[in-house]
């Protein structure tokens, strides 16, 4: 992650900042003192303070001796969408089965402005399996579920989040503006070890009703039991995300 303020979060609107605040906590997954915070926000401090304040007395943040971290309302916020969220409930049974099938770790991933946040996991039964813990959110710039889920992103929000990662013009955005349409003419990413160390994945999309990709599963394993059953992997990933699909339409 970026040691200053992201570009994306620069020029955020005075109402806003709270939520900016609480964003940033979220994506740690860990406890931040405030000067840390003001560098990942490029809030002023009294600014600061101000949100953590408000965010405290809500419950959404805890301090202890100077760190701060999620408070327990956002945990109740999390139960209400594991109860909630139709995709999860729909993903659930076919990303058991690819994970049995597979004896591999299976994320459910989807876009959130400009990073890929994982929904949902369920673990290999290895003892040497790969994991994107529930909850993780990394920059949509590396790694299979990133890039799955930017390439299908609608082509306007695309080319924005492109733009913001990368500097309109430049030529590292247009080699990933052609990955994102060599991912989309595939129909699936594949990436080893560019987000963790040693750990392969093929990250396939998936539609609702409207054909717009509402996320991605990602098949993960470590690369020395990936290598050599790479075309097997990609094609159960595939056809789950097809069984996935077709229960989004229907329900």
């Amino acid at each position: 992650m970026p040691t200053s303020a992201p570009s994306s979060l620069a020029a955020v609107p005075t109402a806003d900042r709270v939520l900016q605040v609480l964003a940033v906590l979220a994506q740690q997954g860990k406890s931040m003192p405030a000067a840390e915070l003001m560098e990942r926000t490029g809030l002023a401090r009294s600014t600061l303070y101000r949100q953590l304040a408000r965010l405290k007395r809500w419950g959404f943040v805890l301090e202890s001796d100077g760190f701060y971290a999620p408070g327990p309302l956002s945990l109740q916020l999390a139960l209400g969408f594991d109860l909630a969220s139709h995709l999860v409930r729909q993903a659930r049974p076919d990303m058991v089965e690819l994970a049995q099938q597979s004896q591999e770790s299976v994320g459910l991933i989807v876009a959130v402005n400009d990073q890929a946040i994982c929904l949902d996991m369920v673990e290999s039964q290895h003892s040497l399996r790969c994991s994107f813990e529930k909850g993780r959110s990394v920059p949509l710039r590396a790694g299979a579920s990133a890039k799955c889920v930017l390439a299908h992103l609608p082509e306007g929000v695309r080319s924005a989040v492109l733009d913001g990662l990368w500097g309109a013009g430049t030529p590292e955005r247009d080699a990933a503006q052609r990955e994102c349409d060599a991912i989309r003419k595939a129909g699936f990413a594949m990436t080893a070890g560019e987000v963790d160390p040693g750990v392969w994945g093929c990250s396939v999309p998936l539609f609702g009703a409207s054909r717009q990709s509402v996320g991605a599963i990602t098949l993960m394993a470590p690369i020395v039991r990936a290598s050599g059953q790479e075309e097997a992997l990609i094609r159960m990933a595939v056809v789950a995300a097809a069984r996935i699909s077709r229960q989004l339409v229907l329900h």
